[in-house]
């Protein structure tokens, strides 16, 4: 059930308002746990751009496109990332004009603390709803997203 001062009266509206709250209560619980696991300054952008990334490794304008920003947006989170230690660049092999993003160790890391927190937050939700009810809204939100839909660009989204 939504808050008063979040609910918009309108059932659809307060079906995304839900949504949205659930989200980034979920989120915000993933980023203290891996503030505590030693990841103080991660933020949901980073885990986005580091997924966008991928293992191939992608260039400012490739992660710019991926996430829906601009290359210089995508720029700045690729600095931020290589600050931290979880991206570095490199020349292109194929064209040395052009520079490669890469996850390093430590980025790497940081994904497989982030897929733990994310599981150790599931796991406190089923406390709280039950497995049965767990597996019920899982299956309903699968059902409830167009195939192919989850994508990283949220970020672009919803500055548009």
């Amino acid at each position: 059930m939504l808050s008063d001062n979040a609910s918009s009266g309108s059932p659809g509206a307060d079906l995304a308002l839900g949504l949205l709250g659930a989200f980034r209560a979920l989120v915000d619980d993933v980023h203290a746990d891996l503030a505590r696991a030693g990841h103080p300054h991660a933020r949901p952008v980073h885990g986005f751009a580091l997924q966008a990334i991928g293992p191939a490794g992608a260039t400012a304008a490739e992660l710019g496109d991926r996430l829906g920003v601009s290359k210089q947006a995508a720029g700045k989170t690729i600095d931020r990332l290589a600050e931290r230690g979880y991206v570095e660049r490199a020349a292109d092999p194929q064209d040395a004009r052009r520079k490669i993003v890469t996850i390093t160790a430590d980025g790497r890391g940081l994904l497989r603390e982030s897929a733990a927190a994310f599981d150790r937050a599931l796991a406190a939700r089923t406390g709280t709803l039950g497995a049965q009810r767990m597996d019920a809204l899982l299956t309903a939100l699968r059902d409830l997203e167009p195939a192919g839909s989850a994508r990283l660009d949220l970020a672009g989204w919803l500055g548009s």
